[in-house]
């Protein structure tokens, strides 16, 4: 019987010490990078309030900070709104850029679309501006950031066509089975194969 192993405390900070080793590039993005600073100019362009001025009504939204990374991010390695869903709950180097822990809840699909529509009002690319000023000041820091792309993996069921044996003999001998003249959906897949 193989004994599974058991997750100690200290595991999740060797795995975030060993990617720091690898050269995660988030790390050194955030050595540079105060994104707070775009803080006051997301506010402006969205028209968003500070949380200490919210309502109280709804549900509380998320950090302003954390919503400019998830578009940083999205910029870098070129990640559609699923994906980013998907890689920042998925990749423990993103969460560490986010400041977000495993009991966190991570922004949906929807939010980070909301979020980049809210910028983008009035038919103004304000994420493009924001980006440039976060560009700017890593080349001021003599940094360079070259855009990535993570690869969208995505996996469709394809329906399976099997010929029968005596189809299988005519093709062989060069003939066309009358079942695929029948037809004339099947023709054009089963000669391109």
């Amino acid at each position: 019987m193989k004994i599974k192993n058991i997750a100690g405390f200290f595991d999740e900070q060797d795995v975030l010490e060993k990617l720091t080793k690898l050269g995660d590039p988030l790390v050194l993005i955030s050595k540079y990078i105060d994104f707070s600073l775009f803080k006051e100019t997301i506010l402006e362009f969205s028209g968003r309030k500070e949380d200490s001025e919210k309502s109280g009504k709804g549900r509380p939204s998320y950090d302003v900070v954390m919503m400019i990374k998830i578009l940083f991010i999205q910029r870098l390695y070129n990640l559609s709104d699923e994906q980013v869903e998907f890689q920042i709950t998925d990749r423990l180097s993103f969460r560490r850029f986010l400041e977000i822990s495993f009991s966190d809840s991570v922004p949906d699909c929807k939010t980070a679309w909301a979020f980049r529509e809210l910028l983008n009002k009035d038919g103004e690319d304000r994420s493009k501006v924001i980006f440039e000023l976060f560009l700017s000041k890593l080349n001021a820091d003599g940094l360079i950031a070259k855009e990535g792309k993570m690869m969208d993996a995505t996996f469709v069921s394809v329906p399976i066509q099997r010929n029968t044996r005596e189809e299988n003999k005519e093709i062989k001998e060069g003939e066309t089975p009358e079942s695929f003249t029948k037809n004339k959906h099947c023709c054009p897949s089963k000669n391109a194969a």
